[in-house]
């Protein structure tokens, strides 16, 4: 696992190198090298004068052992505590082993992977695609528990240890880890990383970490400062926005680690880390948080729901429609190196795809109003209005022109990818590609197939989903398919409640409370309210007498159709806006409904907007509009919003405690839509 060498000028380089995986882990193979490398070392220190760590993989660093933490329960604290115990021993006799000690971070150095080079004296970084160092456990409910809190606070102090590292999860490059304090230098080849390490031996005989100097004090003071004090309340106050009112365990154990840490000597802040890393290995949000969005994320992105066909990579890219959605598109696929023409109804309309960017992409992208320009192109994505015969007669207009056996996607967020398919003449090579707003931002991709969309198609739309960096989730047809179906669940919930007389502040309260990153009312005039209305109508159209209305249509169609409030692009909605900004929910509300309304628990609240959402979902997987879990655990949180914390809207039912109780519960509270199936 580590490799060890000693040079004739006396420098030791440790390798890591775990021989049985791509990536480097603080698994317990990892644990017993270091133990017996340290031991080693402090044997032979006559002849060291200095030590190198490094990596033998493309990463440096992959960090914690995910399968086995995952798998913690709190009958294992004890074993726990013991473990990292060690971990943090191990890297504590690393930095006072009396030798300048340099991290040769040559890729990715990511939660662990950082926490080692901390425990070095200086780090350089490789300036290599690729390289990137952070604290990425927060996203996964966690903390940096082998001495990264410890470390970082009394490197940088609480505020930027706080705002720039631990609480943002954020993966920094070589050259803005170096601004931000947690790297020294930067190389840009192997050779010069090692040179520069070499260099820095030979000028630093007697380095030491900063806190094992005499006089040593934290930057900017410990909590017991006058002036650090005063600021606390704001670290909570950042805190709580941060997180929107949703109280998540993860960022508050890191904020109480940081803060408790720093009022105590190295040693004791290091036993307070262990105690509330293991406190989250126990709990069940983390399970949640790691098996989502790292077991469901990498079985998705490693082609889970890839059909296993070989097919060619795309090479030109058409994007019909130069609208938002279009111009996002065109930008991500030129973004991935692909040639893309842009095409509207006129030149004038298609030069909005170019409006703004980096200037080397955007000359990767050609606009035109002139069909005969996509000749060549063996993709095409439709981008235009949500009406069917106008997509029938874009493909039919550029289909004749397009390369041989050209993919055919449509960007559409719900019409139905069987019936969109019977305007071209290869249905087989048709398929969904339901990009989310902003495309440049929004991670997911949401493919969908057809009744006679082929295999090919599939694994083509998914190859290209990947380049342009998206996770690609596969779903069957069906109207609104997955995610905006069952993110309009969220929304006809809070309209009913609104309906039902709830005030609408409380409404969005307890959304953001419950983790969603945001409130149901807002989030429907973002989408607006004549789409929801416009929406709801193709469906009730398509179900005919079957179609269940619900008190949430009639009060849409009231501040649609009555009172001229369409949502956000209007101006005016559940919200009133100034200059394009939310100004407070419209006072109007409270006259939408003549019912006084009643005292609904905040977890109620909360709990219909989740289990609302989740009931559909499952609903989804018994009709095959799903195909996996991991797909739909991934598609809501990445693509609608769901909260992080439950690991998916399906994982929220398997880890309830009682799932099919409380929903008969809120059955009887709120009406048949919850019953359990």
């Amino acid at each position: 696992m580590i490799e060890y060498q000693r040079d004739d000028s006396g420098v030791v380089t440790l390798t890591l190198n775990d021989p049985d995986q791509s990536a480097n882990t603080m698994n317990q193979r990892y644990v017993d090298a270091m133990s017996a490398a340290l031991d080693r070392l402090e044997a032979e220190r006559d002849q060291v004068t200095g030590v190198i760590v490094t990596s033998a993989k493309s990463t440096f660093f992959a960090g914690g052992d995910l399968p086995s933490m995952i798998q913690a329960r709190r009958e294992d604290a004890p074993a726990l505590f013991e473990l990292l115990g060690t971990i943090k021993r191990d890297l504590r006799r690393l930095e006072t082993y009396g030798r300048p000690v340099v991290a040769a971070v040559n890729g990715a150095a990511l939660g662990g992977g950082l926490e080692i080079a901390l425990a070095c004296h200086h780090r350089v970084a490789l300036d290599a695609k690729g390289t990137r160092l952070g604290f990425p456990e927060v996203t996964l409910g966690l903390l940096p528990g082998a001495g990264g809190v410890t470390r970082t606070v009394r490197m940088l102090g609480l505020a930027p240890a706080l705002m720039s590292w631990l609480l943002t999860g954020r993966r920094y490059k070589p050259a803005d880890a170096r601004d931000n304090g947690l790297v020294d230098d930067i190389a840009a080849t192997p050779e010069e990383m090692i040179e520069k390490a070499r260099a820095w031996i030979t000028a630093n005989p007697e380095a030491k970490q900063p806190w094992d100097r005499e006089g040593y004090r934290i930057p900017g003071g410990s909590p017991s400062t006058p002036k650090l004090a005063a600021q606390l309340p704001a670290f909570s106050a950042t805190l709580r926005k941060q997180l929107k009112g949703a109280s998540l365990p993860a960022p508050e154990k890191i904020l109480a680690t940081a803060v408790e840490g720093a009022q105590v000597d190295f040693e004791t802040a290091q036993v307070i880390e262990t105690r509330h890393l293991i406190t989250l290995l126990t709990g069940q949000i983390a399970k949640n948080m790691i098996g989502a969005l790292f077991f469901d994320m990498r079985a998705i992105n490693g082609g889970l729901a890839r059909p296993e066909v070989q097919v060619p990579p795309a090479t030109k890219v058409a994007v019909l429609g130069a609208g938002m959605m279009g111009a996002g598109i065109a930008y991500a696929c030129a973004r991935a190196g692909l040639e893309v023409v842009v095409k509207d109804v006129s030149e004038e309309a298609a030069a909005r795809a170019k409006q703004e960017g980096d200037p080397a992409v955007l000359a990767r992208i050609t606009t035109t109003a002139e069909v005969g320009d996509l000749a060549g192109c063996d993709v095409v994505i439709e981008a235009v209005f949500e009406d069917p015969k106008l997509k029938h007669a874009v493909f039919a207009e550029v289909e004749p022109v397009l390369a041989p056996g050209a993919l055919l996607a449509s960007n559409t967020s719900t019409l139905p990818i069987t019936g969109l398919a019977e305007g071209v003449s290869r249905p087989a090579d048709f398929i969904g590609m339901h990009f989310f707003s902003p495309v440049g931002k929004m991670p997911l991709l949401e493919i969908v197939v057809g009744e006679k969309t082929g295999d090919e198609a599939v694994a083509r739309a998914f190859d290209l989903g990947r380049r342009i960096a998206k996770t690609p989730i596969v779903v069957n047809d069906g109207r609104g398919f997955f995610t905006s179906r069952v993110i309009g669940k969220f929304i006809d919930e809070a309209i009913g409640m609104l309906a039902e007389g709830v005030p609408a502040a409380s409404i969005e309260h307890a959304a953001l409370q419950a983790g969603y990153p945001t409130g149901p009312l807002a989030l429907a005039d973002e989408v607006s309210l004549s789409l929801v209305q416009r929406i709801r109508r193709q469906f009730e159209a398509a179900a005919g007498d079957t179609y269940e209305r619900l008190p949430s249509h009639a009060l849409v169609d009231k501040m649609v159709d009555e009172h001229g409030r369409p949502g956000r692009a209007a101006g005016q909605g559940f919200y009133a806006y100034e200059n394009g900004k939310r100004a407070g929910l419209w006072p109007g509300l409270a006259g939408l409904t003549t019912d006084e309304g009643r005292a609904v628990p905040l977890a109620d609240l909360q709990d219909r907007f989740l289990f609302a959402e989740t009931l559909d979902a499952q609903k989804c997987l018994a009709e095959g509009v799903l195909r996996t879990e991991e797909d739909a655990n991934i598609g809501s949180i990445l693509g609608i919003g769901y909260p992080a914390w439950t690991g998916g809207v399906l994982r929220f039912a398997h880890q309830h405690t009682d799932f099919r109780a409380r929903a008969t519960e809120l059955a009887k509270r709120y009406g048949d839509r919850f019953l359990p199936a």
